[in-house]
């Protein structure tokens, strides 16, 4: 038995949540749903701008490892905050919601707490603005072989290869887990990061043993737009590959085993966190065991949760919800 079930390595963001019609972000000069990094004095105007905030520990991977330890398994996240309010804040919220946050805040660093200025469409879409803040000084020394080492699965996020360091930290944290016979995956976080990264993306998906992204982000890692055709191409590298697709059947393919699984259409109050979600239900099911088909389900019913209301993080019994479908 090995410590985790479950770890993820990723951005610590503190998710900084308001509502916004398009004309704002027009104004603004916000690109509508989709995330952009800023620097500092952008970040604190956008800040500046809110006319309400509602606050909450983020971060892509954060958030499924976050949805992982509220479903009740052993779970990890690897991470840097500073020892400042919202970092202290950050780390009670993971351990608040059943992970540990195994990396303590950085006393007396330069850089502040990331976070995410995200501003909320009447259609539910979210557009991001992300300060990095010490999250970009993520590297190798914060991978413990004792966490990374001691993960039956390890989840990676793909915007860790904004930063050299982050890159060392994520190489590091895969081959950790894997050497110890442990399962080693990554979240393509999106199109605009695989364009930044396609060389090193299309690398890992041969090389790791599952690769989640939504239609949008394998289009682009295969610069085409037939969908079909980039998935075709994934399988033939790829150990399993999970697609999403907006309001369409999710398609998981592992070996010659293909599967499609329907979605329920849910109209959404916050589309932040679905793919979070989702694949959250979707390791949740691979971690237990469980059918491909089943597994693909849970995903579905984690993302459709996680739409229904503000914020990237579940706020019902997701585990009861897949007992309600007969998953569990």
């Amino acid at each position: 038995m090995k410590t985790y079930q479950i770890v993820g390595i990723g951005n610590a963001i503190v998710d900084v949540i308001t509502q916004a019609d398009d004309g704002y972000l027009a104004q603004m000069g916000i690109q509508k749903g989709v995330m952009q990094l800023v620097d500092q004095p952008r970040g604190e105007l956008l800040y500046d701008s809110m006319q309400t905030r509602r606050q909450a520990a983020g971060g892509s991977v954060a958030n499924t490892i976050a949805g992982l330890g509220a479903l009740g398994l052993k779970t990890g996240f690897i991470g840097r905050v500073l020892e400042d309010a919202l970092g202290q804040f950050y780390a009670q919220e993971m351990r608040q919601m059943g992970t540990d946050f195994v990396n303590p805040p950085v006393a007396g660093g330069e850089l502040p707490t990331s976070r995410s200025m995200i501003f909320v469409s009447p259609d539910g879409e979210r557009s991001m603005n992300t300060y990095l803040g010490i999250s970009s000084e993520l590297g190798p020394e914060d991978v413990a072989d004792s966490v990374a080492g001691q993960a039956d699965i390890l989840f990676l996020e793909g915007y860790l290869y904004d930063k050299d360091k982050g890159k060392a930290a994520f190489e590091r944290a895969a081959a950790l887990c894997r050497a110890a016979g442990g399962k080693a995956g990554i979240a393509l976080s999106d199109p605009f990061c695989v364009d930044r990264h396609r060389a090193d993306f299309r690398r890992l998906v041969g090389a790791l043993d599952y690769v989640i992204g939504n239609e949008h982000e394998w289009k682009s890692l295969y610069q085409t737009e037939d969908l079909g055709h980039a998935l075709e191409q994934a399988a033939a590298e790829a150990g399993m590959v999970v697609c999403t697709r907006s309001s369409h059947d999710v398609v998981l393919v592992r070996g010659e085993e293909t599967v499609t699984v329907p979605v329920k259409a849910v109209t959404p109050v916050d589309a932040t966190g679905a793919g979070d979600q989702f694949a959250a239900g979707f390791l949740y099911g691979l971690a237990t065991g469980t059918p491909l088909q089943v597994a693909g389900r849970m995903g579905c019913i984690a993302a459709a949760e996680v739409i229904g209301h503000y914020g990237a993080r579940p706020e019902r019994d997701v585990r009861a919800l897949f007992q309600a479908e007969g998953l569990v």
